[in-house]
């Protein structure tokens, strides 16, 4: 068993049946207990954390999470959902042009091959460090101006032009980091990433597409499931 799980079934087993608002062994505490990284500890806590489990407030520490009600994942950009595990978000713009669309982004987002899009290419940050590389693209029409004065965050920016994401599709892949991305991540090339392809949309049409590679040993993706009880059979 990787050392991570270890660690986060340990401390899954302290907080089950745990009231909200119980405080979470701290990462020091870990760190002596399993004798592994802090970076293992974080990978730990951060599965709590995208499972629901667990909260982080910043400046106190990371507690018992209320239970969730709703088990549908939220639609939401990096910058929010770093926020969310308790990390402070970042990123340094590697590209940003007009292009003109290809076959396949130009399927996605409903346009003609050819059409002008943004592409917008970011290295994403979590606490200071590497945490993906994003490749973003929209409609050219779609959002008029937006090179001149690219935003902090881009759904908050679509949201600002009555353009933001209601649902959305993502695609899970793992992979091996090539260059020139694992140099970007701080990675050496063949080390594990996750990618993740993404198709957003503002009601019924599509907004964004995005293919986003990440860290693999810093980010969880965690995927809630339900379960509909099938008719018995006589």
């Amino acid at each position: 068993m990787h050392k991570h799980v270890q660690v986060r079934e340990y401390v899954r087993s302290l907080i089950t049946g745990a009231p909200p608002g119980t405080p979470a062994p701290s990462e020091r505490e870990l760190v002596q207990l399993f004798g592994v990284a802090r970076m293992t500890v974080r990978q730990a806590l951060d599965a709590l954390v995208a499972e629901g489990l667990l909260e982080r407030i910043p400046g106190r520490g990371t507690f018992v999470a209320d239970t969730r009600v709703d088990h549908v994942p939220r639609l939401c950009g990096f910058a929010e959902e770093m926020t969310r595990r308790g990390m402070a978000p970042g990123s340094r713009t590697l590209l940003a042009r007009v292009e003109s669309a290809g076959p396949g982004v130009a399927r996605a987002l409903e346009v003609g091959v050819g059409d002008p899009i943004v592409h917008w290419q970011r290295l994403r940050l979590a606490d200071g460090a590497p945490m993906c590389v994003e490749d973003a693209y929209l409609a050219a029409t779609l959002v008029p101006g937006l090179l001149e004065h690219l935003p902090q965050s881009l759904y908050a920016e679509l949201e600002r032009r009555d353009l933001a994401p209601t649902w959305g599709e993502d695609s899970v892949d793992a992979g091996l980091a090539q260059e020139p991305e694992a140099r970007l991540l701080g990675l050496t090339v063949g080390h594990p990433v996750l990618r993740v392809a993404r198709r957003a949309f503002c009601d019924r049409s599509p907004v964004e597409v995005s293919r986003s590679t990440y860290r693999a040993d810093r980010f969880t993706m965690w995927v809630p499931l339900t379960r509909v009880p099938q008719p018995r059979h006589r």
